[in-house]
């Protein structure tokens, strides 16, 4: 009798490009990018936890420890500094160490004048926080000619070098800077919250097990900047999903043989996968980062990052005209930003209040709160410190620090009209048309209608002018859009728009009012401070 030995057969499993690339790296960022896409996975299911985090009571707290507590360090150091210079008792919450990303913060120069204008850098010490400078830009679009515009996002900050410095900053002026120290609960009283924080201790710096201690910190105000997934957002939200995504994956890498200019949006592709995609390329310090980046749905059936990371790949040696053994990549960048027309975000309590990415003061079309949040910066300082020196902490005096801004709701069409539907069929190629028309129009209306709006700020008199241009000259490509994206997205629209016009007139009217309202009490001019902010920066004549 024959014995029958059964072998094993070996199961080969194809390394998927992504995988290789970013395994490749140090610190094999692909198992980060793998948690990513858990947690995209739970938005589109609508599966994620709902945090329970913040409650009421009706308790005097009689003493508090800080004026300002802000959870989150990253862009909460901002804001805490300047109010530290102010003389406020500010202390600032970072679950780890306060340490900026490697990656440079693209921004123009003309926006980074607020850190000299409110004492946060010197002249030598914004000097050496730029890392990278270029120009000029490019806007490219399928079938379009190039367009090339100056001193637009052709700043790269040095994110830990100017957190550095802002910390010293902080600490110097009398800030309380708690690392390793996480966000746990609060507790609403009458005249303060109570914080309950969770220090984490790590077992390289006590020499034990890693542990966890609470401690109650009272502050007469909570500063929520701890970004989109941020537990008091996540409640203050209930759950709701988002309107719209920016999903965004990419890359930095050595071994681009032009490396002077960047793009600051390109296109050179149809519809694919339901959706745009769309680009952008900066010169790096150690090398050239690009990014693939689209706008879509939070349906169940969307693609995962690491799908649209595997796209990104393929098409880089098309859109950079280099292969890919040609490069060494030192960086990988991923992640999305969910966006809520309910925005920017109203707290539901008393002495709670969100910045950065918390608060959603930022339009569709962006992704990162970076420049949103310095954009803000001389507005939130002056209306916070207004808020703590009259007291006016309650909802619906701090709801006014995030006003409706028609500038920003406005361009929710224009981010619908670069998005798809899951089940929506259109031509291939009218998102890349819409886009090269619109942007030739307004190339040729000039410098003051375009930098605007590639920096973020809509304003009354430009999109009536590019509008008015595009309806003229190309009426059939208007009809085309009005399908896509729909009746009720359109009159939507046409409401923000005709509040864009009425800001615009409002804010130099209400601007004369000024000596008078100077001779109310405080509490009266923080109203009108307020009221005089939101039409300022809610018709984009920040701006100037």
């Amino acid at each position: 009798m024959f014995e029958i030995v059964l072998f094993p057969i070996p199961v080969f499993t194809v390394m998927s490009i992504t995988e290789k690339n970013l395994s490749q790296i140090p610190g094999n960022p692909f198992n980060s990018l793998r948690k990513a896409d858990e947690l995209w996975t739970g938005l589109k299911n609508n599966s994620l936890p709902l945090p329970n985090t913040v409650k009421q009571d009706f308790q005097q707290l009689e003493t508090v420890d800080y004026d300002v507590l802000i959870c989150g360090g990253t862009l909460g150091i901002l804001i805490g500094t300047t109010l530290a210079m102010k003389g406020w008792r500010v202390a600032v919450l970072e679950r780890g160490k306060l340490r900026g990303r490697e990656q440079e913060w693209n921004i123009s120069r003309k926006e980074l004048e607020i850190f000299i204008d409110l004492n946060l850098l010197s002249e030598v010490e914004l000097k050496t926080a730029i890392a990278t400078e270029y120009n000029p830009a490019r806007l490219s679009i399928q079938n379009a000619d190039d367009i090339w515009v100056k001193d637009v996002l052709n700043i790269g900050v040095d994110p830990v070098y100017l957190l550095e410095t802002l910390k010293n900053r902080f600490l110097e002026a009398g800030g309380i800077l708690l690392e390793n120290t996480a966000y746990k609960s609060a507790i609403i009283h009458p005249d303060g919250v109570a914080v309950n924080v969770t220090e984490i201790h790590s077992p390289r710096l006590t020499g034990e097990g890693l542990g966890e201690r609470s401690n109650i910190l009272r502050t007469r105000l909570l500063m929520d900047a701890m970004g989109h997934f941020s537990p008091i957002v996540r409640q203050a939200r209930q759950g709701q999903k988002p309107d719209a995504v920016c999903l965004v994956v990419g890359t930095c890498a050595t071994g681009y043989p032009n490396n002077k200019t960047g793009d600051i949006f390109a296109s050179f592709t149809p519809l694919e996968n339901q959706c745009q995609y769309f680009w952008e390329a900066f010169p790096a310090r150690d090398g050239r980062t690009t990014y693939l980046f689209t706008y879509l749905d939070a349906d169940p059936q969307r693609f995962s990052l690491e799908c649209l990371f595997e796209d990104y790949f393929k098409l880089l040696p098309q859109y950079q005209q280099i292969q890919l053994n040609q490069l060494t990549f030192k960086r990988a960048l991923f992640g999305f930003f969910p966006c809520y027309k309910n925005s920017p975000l109203k707290m539901p309590w008393n002495r709670v209040f969100a910045i950065g990415d918390s608060s959603g003061n930022q339009s569709p079309l962006s992704f990162g709160g970076f420049g949103a949040m310095v954009r803000h910066l001389q507005r939130l300082t002056n209306g916070i410190d207004q808020a703590l020196t009259t007291d006016q902490l309650s909802q619906n005096a701090l709801s006014l620090l995030q006003p409706y801004q028609p500038s920003l709701s406005v361009t929710w069409l224009f981010q619908r009209s670069m998005s798809v539907g899951v089940e929506q069929t259109i031509n291939p190629e009218q998102i890349n048309q819409l886009l090269a028309t619109v942007f030739q129009e307004m190339e040729q209306l000039g410098e003051p209608i375009l930098k605007p709006f590639l920096q973020d700020v809509v304003r009354f008199s430009a999109l009536t002018q590019t509008l008015s241009k595009t309806a003229i000259n190309h009426p059939g490509l208007i009809f085309k859009i009005i399908p896509q994206v729909g009746l009720i997205s359109l009159i939507d629209w046409t409401i923000h728009y005709w509040n864009l016009g009425i800001y615009t007139g409002l804010y130099p009217f209400a601007k004369t009012l000024k000596p008078a309202f100077q001779k109310l009490p405080p509490s009266s001019q923080y109203y009108y401070d307020r009221w005089l902010e939101a039409w300022q920066y809610g018709s984009g004549q920040d701006y100037d």
